[in-house]
């Protein structure tokens, strides 16, 4: 683990080297590592760098980005210093900060490049689209792969599909009791409360916990509101539900994904299906053993199907693509993938005699569609994880 580095960190050098003129933006989930890649960035680059993490207990002012930007700034000597600002979504009008002394830097000809952190996709979203269009490149931190998890760990297929792709917890992976404690505790909690209820107006928040708990009892199962109502308590209306769900997707925990519908518009205010972004959530939330949840064939199934969901969302961010899923009477597609005019119904094989059947009945609605069987049958497991989605969906 101590050398293995990401791919993304020599993309996104690369990137900061190219285009200079450009603020970069890395956003992601907590513990995937992205300060220990802005860390490695640093130690490879060419000039003066700086460090600074906005991550406390108390939320600095924008006189702490302005104090930082004076700092690199006064480093910066023949070759460009690097400006490294991680967690900055915690400062209030970060942006707007941010924007004044680029624009300051840039009328001034000062040589400083920015390379900006965060773990809210909302709050970085909002900021950036606010007050830096046109001034920013954003770079995505995903979740580990089973490939990344293979090459630093040494992990088998079914190891990640349990554990899941958090680094930090890979050493403990040996005392399943100690590690579930580690990601409830130190990931769990902490995107919870520092990344969620603390920078949002969350009128329930044990609500909000219990709605995480929920889709993590029933990974990649579609639950309509009702039900969801039924089963939480304190659950108030289905609008808080679906705000919630929301809330919890801009953190890189959760995602309710919506019905396939042909049209523009997706079928919003339908039954969500419930995909956690990384399997090692799911397992930590439940009790099962790996061995008895290796055994318990019905069980797995959902681990693979929830794996197979997260991979396309890890992947497939923004706005080139959209996730869905299909149902019509008995018949059901796992996921549908949407490019543009191109469609694909994706399905994911687990000894399910009607894996074929849904896929046929969604051709036969929509007939332009591609399909994609993942498993027996299809595209092995162990191929469709090693590859880029979007590679598979062009």
């Amino acid at each position: 683990m101590a050398t293995y580095e990401r791919p993304l960190v020599g993309r996104v050098l690369s990137a900061l080297q190219r285009f200079d003129e450009l603020i970069h933006v890395v956003t992601g989930p907590r513990q995937v590592g992205k300060t220990t890649l802005a860390q490695s960035i640093a130690r490879r680059w060419s000039g003066p760098t700086h460090y600074a993490a906005a991550d406390e207990l108390f939320p600095p002012s924008t006189e702490w980005i302005r104090n930082q930007w004076q700092t690199a700034r006064r480093l910066t000597r023949g070759a460009p210093s690097l400006l490294i600002l991680d967690e900055v979504q915690k400062v209030p009008a970060w942006s707007e900060a941010v924007k004044a002394l680029w624009d300051a830097d840039r009328r001034e000809g000062q040589r400083l490049c920015v390379l900006i952190l965060g773990s809210s996709a909302l709050l970085l979203a909002k900021g950036t689209s606010e007050s830096l269009a046109g001034r920013f490149l954003l770079h995505r931190c995903e979740h580990w792969s089973w490939v990344e998890c293979h090459d630093a760990f040494g992990w088998d297929l079914d190891r990640w599909l349990f554990f899941g792709g958090y680094p930090g917890a890979a050493a403990l992976a040996g005392e399943v009791e100690t590690w579930r404690s580690y990601v409830r505790d130190s990931l769990i909690e902490s995107v919870l409360g520092r990344d969620v209820l603390s920078l949002q107006r969350v009128t329930k928040p044990a609500l909000l916990r219990h709605l995480f708990a929920l889709a993590c009892r029933f990974p990649a199962q579609a639950i309509s509101y009702t039900k969801m109502l039924g089963q939480l308590q304190d659950a108030g209306n289905t609008t808080t539900l679906a705000h919630y769900l929301r809330l919890l997707e801009t953190a890189f925990l959760l995602s309710g994904l919506e019905r396939f519908s042909p049209g523009q518009a997706r079928s919003r205010g339908s039954t969500p299906k419930l995909v956690v972004w990384n399997n090692g959530l799911v397992s930590a939330v439940n009790l099962q053993s790996f061995a008895a949840a290796r055994q318990d064939s019905t069980w797995w199934g959902h681990l693979v199907e929830n794996a197979v969901g997260a991979h396309l969302l890890n992947h497939l961010q923004g706005p080139s693509y959209e996730v869905t899923w299909w149902r019509n009477g008995r018949h059901e597609v796992d996921y549908v993938v949407r490019s543009g005019r191109q469609v694909w119904a994706v399905e994911v094989k687990s000894g399910r005699e009607a894996a074929r059947s849904g896929l046929e009945a969604f051709v036969a609605r929509h007939h332009k569609a591609h399909t994609v069987l993942v498993g027996p049958g299809g595209m092995p497991l162990s191929e469709f994880f090693a590859s880029d989605p979007g590679e598979i969906f062009k």
